[in-house]
């Protein structure tokens, strides 16, 4: 796991990077996940009939539409519009405010099931509550979309960090260290962290030895995707960005942020 909650994390959102990490440890999952989405079955996820959490004769945006159309989706959205209902602001903010952010996130990503369940997911994690499953169905979508990420650019070449969730880029590994950059993350001892630099200008940071950095090497190709943009934070306060990352030599995965503390931490 990234951090402890006194580091700068959350309760809520340590038991989702948590979860989301769990992929990187078993290195083959992302691919037995894509298989299993090809052929249409789905097992962390099942059919829901509950939800959405708006009346689906109305929807007019494409990613109103999309959750309509797929059980999952109407089940998450319904989840979130409960665990708004209890929302407090960790700083004080105004909470319709940040709904309003976190709405403008989905509705960004049109139909785009993947980029949707990203932004369902994170709004869960701001309001306090995601369910194992829905954390599940997310990395399944996500880590299926940086697959096709890498297919539909071949070559490998850099492209921008991905500044909207949903959004994949290729990249490649430009330095792998500890957690505070001291030494080489492949002799450093377990307590000391790890942290990698991306050649398009990204980062990834854990508090732990992360088996999805310490396995890869300098210069190997990767798709990073951003799954969560905070918006509980302080004003001007932008830390804690997590990435779904791959690393395509050897098909490790990854979900870690881009800093040591999340908005709000020390």
């Amino acid at each position: 796991m990234m951090s402890k909650p006194g580091r700068g994390l959350r309760l809520g959102q340590c038991r989702w990077l948590g979860a989301l990490m769990r992929s990187s440890v078993r290195t083959y999952r992302l691919l037995v996940l894509a298989i299993i989405l090809a052929g249409g079955i789905l097992g962390t996820a099942p059919a829901r009939a509950d939800g959405p959490s708006f009346d689906c004769g109305k929807a007019s945006l494409p990613a109103e539409k999309a959750i309509c159309a797929d059980p999952q989706l109407s089940a998450i959205d319904l989840l979130v519009s409960r665990a708004f209902k209890d929302f407090e602001p960790a700083f004080g903010g105004d909470k319709r405010m940040i709904a309003r952010g976190l709405i403008a996130d989905r509705n960004t990503c049109k139909s785009d099931t993947a980029c949707i369940v990203s932004a369902l997911n994170n709004a869960l994690q701001t309001y306090g509550n995601g369910p194992s499953w829905v954390q599940d169905y997310n990395t399944a979508l996500i880590g299926k979309k940086a697959l096709e990420a890498a297919a539909h650019n071949p070559n490998g070449a850099d492209q921008p960090l991905p500044s909207a969730i949903g959004q994949c880029a290729s990249t490649h590994i430009e330095t792998l260290t500890t957690r505070l950059g001291d030494d080489p993350l492949a002799t450093a001892s377990p307590e000391a962290g790890s942290a990698a630099t991306f050649t398009n200008g990204g980062t990834a940071v854990s508090y732990d030895r992360e088996p999805g950095l310490a396995a890869s090497k300098v210069g190997d190709a990767a798709v990073m995707c951003l799954i969560s943009i905070p918006r509980d934070c302080p004003k001007d306060d932008e830390r804690g960005r997590v990435y779904y990352g791959i690393d395509l030599a050897i098909k490790g995965s990854r979900a870690l942020p881009d800093s040591q503390h999340m908005c709000g931490g020390a």
